[in-house]
């Protein structure tokens, strides 16, 4: 098949970036390099054994046959109690459901309620797959501008000046990936205050990172914090980075019945239910206490704190303090311009990310893929040890660049 016999919505959309990174630090690897990848946006901590043996005992006791497409009664019974007690929102069966990763339900989402030209309002830097999702539903993306002396997040002004009468939905990621922003309460209420005028608009609160916070922030999702735009929020959630259980690919989602049908609509013809034995799985990971977080926050926090001193000790970079996730979203501007040890000139922030990976050996996700060009995204969720030489390499190779 050649470029023709393709759909023409393929010509819209781009491969995910951290997709592209992996592949070729997968390549480079093949080739004999040693790479530290801080491109990946993964825990490297083992699912917790009480969940994995759940998922175990269901596979021994035969609960490998199709389910219902949204999701048992069990696992929606526990997607319920967990938005209950952590979120002070409280939803029906008819409100919930499962998927295949979070990514997939966004996805459903946007295809289930964007018409050809609807306007999707998403605040950047934004995770990676935003954009070409809205394109693929044949929506348009409207890229709006935060600055990092706001912390990242959206201002209720930006918000006002860049709704239409064709704006369909607002998405927002807190914490953020990339720049691990959190919202407050107040932040989304002043938010919320700017909607209630359009009502046509709807909200998406992607939650995946909500327990991974430091300094004993606090989390607030979009319709617990603005009641009133309830009936107009879909909030969604997973097991993946709250649970490290990336591969069981376990989303789940609530908000309004009309949407979780149309919703189940898609995914009935297209995947069916999720995984039966992710669905038991998660049910044992949503209904028991994250005693496990206590562990895995102090270690992430101490990475975090390597990472941020290896950028304040590093000429030429400087970063927030991310209040959550994983990342270190690191400003590259002083970089850009320098030259290598051959007279190469690093001409944006993608050239410093491949200065990095064939100097240093290290993996890094430039910011121009996140919406915001001049920065950098470092996952810092690696074991201790390949953090800490990379973080060493990191500055050794910014030390043989020059300026012009």
């Amino acid at each position: 098949m050649n470029i023709s016999q393709m759909a023409r919505r393929m010509q819209r959309v781009r491969p995910s970036p951290t997709a592209v990174i992996s592949d070729r630090v997968r390549a480079l690897e093949a080739a004999g390099r040693t790479i530290i990848n801080l491109g990946e946006g993964e825990l490297d901590f083992a699912t917790p054994d009480t969940i994995s043996y759940a998922g175990i005992a269901a596979i021994v006791q035969h609960q490998t046959k199709y389910t219902a497409v949204s999701g048992t009664a069990a696992l929606k019974a526990a997607i319920a109690a967990k938005f209950s007690r952590d979120n002070h929102l409280l939803f029906t069966p008819e409100e919930i459901i499962a998927g295949s990763g979070a990514k997939q339900l966004i996805f459903n989402a946007l295809l289930a309620t964007v018409d050809a030209g609807q306007e999707v309002i998403i605040p950047a830097p934004y995770w990676v797959s935003y954009p070409d999702m809205v394109t693929l539903a044949e929506g348009e993306p409207v890229i709006v501008a935060c600055e990092e002396q706001h912390g990242w997040k959206l201002q209720p002004e930006r918000l006002a000046a860049a709704i239409t009468p064709h704006t369909r939905w607002l998405i927002l990621n807190s914490p953020g990936n990339p720049t691990g922003a959190i919202y407050s309460a107040q932040e989304l209420q002043a938010l919320a205050d700017v909607l209630s005028d359009h009502p046509q608009i709807l909200i998406m609160a992607d939650d995946i990172y909500e327990p991974l916070r430091y300094d004993q922030t606090p989390f607030a999702t979009f319709a617990e914090a603005a009641p009133q735009l309830a009936e107009r929020t879909l909030t969604i959630n997973g097991v993946s980075k709250s649970h490290a259980m990336t591969g069981w690919r376990l989303g789940y989602a609530a908000g309004p019945a009309w949407l979780i049908a149309a919703m189940q609509v898609l995914q009935s013809q297209s995947t069916s239910n999720p995984s039966s034995i992710a669905q038991a799985a998660a049910v044992v990971a949503l209904s028991q206490p994250a005693d496990f977080l206590t562990d895995w926050l102090a270690k992430l926090d101490r990475r975090r704190q390597r990472v941020l001193t290896m950028v304040t000790e590093t000429s030429g970079l400087s970063a927030n303090t991310p209040q959550g996730a994983f990342y270190v979203f690191a400003n590259c501007q002083g970089l850009i311009g320098r030259k290598t040890p051959t007279g190469e000139r690093l001409t944006d922030d993608q050239a410093v990310a491949s200065w990095l990976l064939s100097e240093a050996g290290v993996a890094v996700l430039q910011g121009s893929a996140f919406g915001a060009p001049g920065y950098l995204r470092l996952a810092y969720a690696v074991e201790d040890t390949l953090l800490e030489a990379a973080c060493q390499k990191i500055q050794a190779a910014c030390s043989q660049l020059t300026q012009p």
